[in-house]
């Protein structure tokens, strides 16, 4: 068999996988055999070219220091078979050790630095570079914009437009990218001027990104009149202006653009479901989507995720249900982004149980999802779950501790919320407004008003005063320790009020007794146009009990549901039901608990008994009383009453066996207790 050097030459060329390096080999051995490699340094070079490539570093590590002769593509192929084997530390060995360096080298080693996120390195091998050609030029500026390190980029590239190099539609590519993720249009401008005047050939990357940081800058109009002056408009430059006018508001104008194409891929489809989502236009998304459907484009899971985001933003669970079970058919439910929507939507519908059965169908996890678990889970009042996964987390993020921190305050675990608080400094983070406002909330709820003040004094401290979630939580503590003109001083200072403001204020009026105060705080909301929730509700009708205002609680019971929407809750019954006993209508109570969609409590049965005390109604307290036992046999309170009406009516065997009887169970009335000190 006759062998030329150049037809295995190109023959080693051809072999670029491990399925081949057999056949490989095989030659190699061959050209051992006739003498070939001795005398041709390019059979040599092949051949470790074709082992780096195929992964065999050793062979052709031993191919390189058994050669009599090397030039530079032997050290070149070495360094670079090292560099991209992630063997940083022989391929700088090697580089080193070459006598005699090109830019090939120098690339080689900047380039394979930049590949791995080894930004300062790269620049200092680019900083000793004799002379930078384009190459090394565009690896530096791409890969600080690739790292988010854009205004290193921009700064590098102006280096570059001052020296001799060539500008080529690639690095001017990456620089108005860089240019759009600092939203710097004049100097985006400077460069898009440039590149008209010079003559750069617009290809469809550079016009894109010319769209693209034009759209990103806000400067729609231009970027709409650079897009139409594109000899094509391709996907990516279609879908960022759909994506800027969509966050402009202009959903409008972002259908328009959709409408340019008259086959529109996927990515199109996603920018303009996301347009839609973005405005909270959700029901328009899912008509999109339906749209898509009937196109006949096959969804992928971007598409999945957004409409879920729709779903979750109608807070529909028909809608959220159906959307799972075509992500289930579509397989995409262990997805990351897909279960995190997910897990979203079912806590927003009320849905907790569902969640905690999809968490746990996961194979792999990301810090953001075990965050929205741990709130989860802290809403199921499963605690000790929530803090078993919270411990569970490598790199805990700030939204972490938050979630952990706000978990066991909502949930009456205040002391180990303020515990975790403190090991949330010690850590070195840095709190933030959610931070504070969930540790002052902790010390609203066992009323630790210097802890709480102290904590309000580093909001001060870092600017976080006037914030209404800090504020909100200070008025909450303020009011829960008793000073409510402290509370409402807060409020009055504050610039911005918005519900959860006003909900605390008139809670805490409410609460303490203020219920005229209440009352005109709602109606001065109500002139603001602020849309009370349920919580406004609770505190109006808790104000209303305390004034013993009959008709205006009902009235405000009745429109609640006939025209703001908002079922009653049994918080909201539990309010009539103790503004009718306070007042003697006592039959209206019972009548209100016969026919309420909940099953009373021993709170509101022990109102009832209250006010058939208070207007002297033994018959009626005598059932209510034997009601609650039935309900709480060991409830001291009830004993103590039905012993009492008994005595009142008489019948003072019947009370004195009620008497015997709490004797006999041990059961005693429970002090009354406060956590401010006198």
């Amino acid at each position: 068999m006759d062998l030329d050097w150049q037809s295995c030459a190109r023959l080693l060329q051809t072999i670029t996988s491990n399925s081949l390096t057999k056949q490989g080999k095989q030659l190699h051995l061959l050209l051992l055999k006739r003498g070939m490699l001795l005398s041709s340094i390019t059979l040599s070079n092949r051949l470790i070219q074709m082992y780096c490539k195929c992964g065999y570093l050793f062979d052709a590590r031993q191919l390189f220091d058994e050669m009599p002769q090397r030039n530079y593509f032997t050290w070149n192929s070495m360094i670079e078979g090292y560099m991209k084997s992630r063997n940083e530390q022989e391929s700088l060995r090697l580089f080193y050790a070459m006598p005699d360096k090109n830019s090939f080298s120098w690339n080689t080693i900047i380039s394979g630095f930049v590949k791995a996120g080894k930004l300062d390195l790269a620049r200092e091998f680019f900083d000793k570079m004799p002379v930078k050609n384009g190459v090394a030029w565009n690896s530096m500026i791409h890969g600080y914009a690739q790292n988010t390190q854009s205004l290193k980029a921009v700064s590098l590239f102006k280096d570059m437009k001052s020296g001799p190099c060539c500008l080529d539609a690639y690095v001017l590519a990456t620089v108005v990218g860089a240019c759009a993720d600092l939203s710097a249009i004049k100097l985006g401008k400077a460069i898009h001027a440039c590149i008209v005047v010079d003559g750069v050939e617009f290809d469809s990357v550079l016009g894109s990104s010319i769209v693209n940081m034009y759209g990103k800058c806000g400067d729609l109009d231009y970027a709409s009149l650079v897009l139409h002056r594109l000899p094509y408009a391709d996907d990516f430059s279609l879908s960022s202006l759909i994506s800027a006018y969509s966050n402009s508001g202009r959903v409008t104008d972002a259908n328009r653009i959709f409408r340019m194409k008259d086959n529109p891929c996927v990515a199109l489809w996603n920018s303009l479901i996301s347009g839609y989502i973005v405005n909270n236009m959700a029901m328009e998304a899912l008509l999109i989507f339906g749209e898509m459907r009937r196109h006949g484009t096959r969804e992928d899971v971007s598409t999945i995720a957004s409409v879920l985001s729709a779903c979750d933003l109608l807070g529909v669970v028909d809608y959220a249900t159906q959307m799972h079970a075509h992500a289930c058919k579509f397989g995409v439910t262990r997805d990351l982004i897909v279960a995190s929507v997910l897990v979203d939507t079912y806590s927003k519908c009320g849905m907790p149980n569902s969640v905690c059965k999809l968490f746990s169908e996961l194979d792999t996890h990301d810090t953001v999802l075990l965050n929205s678990m741990i709130t989860v889970y802290c809403t199921c009042g499963r605690i000790e779950d929530a803090k078993e996964l919270f411990q569970s987390i490598r790199s805990k993020t700030l939204i972490s501790w938050n979630s952990m921190i706000s978990g066991l305050s909502q949930n009456g675990y205040s002391t180990e919320a303020l515990a975790c608080f403190r090991e949330l400094n010690t850590n070195g983070f840095r709190t933030d407004r959610f931070s504070l406002a969930s540790g002052i909330s902790a010390c609203g709820a066992i009323s630790s008003l210097e802890f709480g003040e102290q904590l309000f004094a580093r909001a001060t401290v870092i600017g976080l005063a006037s914030d209404k979630i800090v504020s909100t939580s200070m008025i909450d503590l303020y009011c829960k320790c008793g000073m409510v003109d402290n509370g409402r001083k807060i409020f009055s200072q504050m610039v911005h009020v918005d519900q959860a403001s006003y909900n605390s204020m008139l809670m805490g009026y409410a609460t303490n007794g203020y219920g005229t105060e209440a009352l005109e705080l709602f109606n001065d909301m109500l002139k603001l146009n602020v849309t009370p929730t349920n919580i406004t509700f609770t505190a109006v009708l808790s104000a209303c009990d305390h004034c013993g205002l009959v008709e205006e609680g009902l009235k405000w019971f009745h429109l609640m549901k006939h025209e703001y929407f908002i079922d009653p809750g049994i918080e909201h019954y539990s309010c009539m039901v103790d503004l009718f006993s306070r007042v003697g209508r006592l039959e209206e109570a019972i009548s209100l608990i016969t026919y309420m969609p909940f099953n009373a409590d021993i709170s509101m049965w022990s109102s009832v008994l209250r006010g058939c005390l208070a207007h002297g109604d033994t018959i009626l307290g005598r059932k209510v009383a034997e009601k609650i036992i039935m309900l709480d046999p060991k409830n001291a309170d009830a004993h103590v009453q039905l012993s009492s009406i008994f005595a009142t009516s008489g019948d003072w065997t019947r009370s004195e066996q009620v008497r015997k009887l709490m004797n006999d169970e041990r059961m005693q009335k429970v002090s009354g207790r406060s956590w401010v000190d006198p």
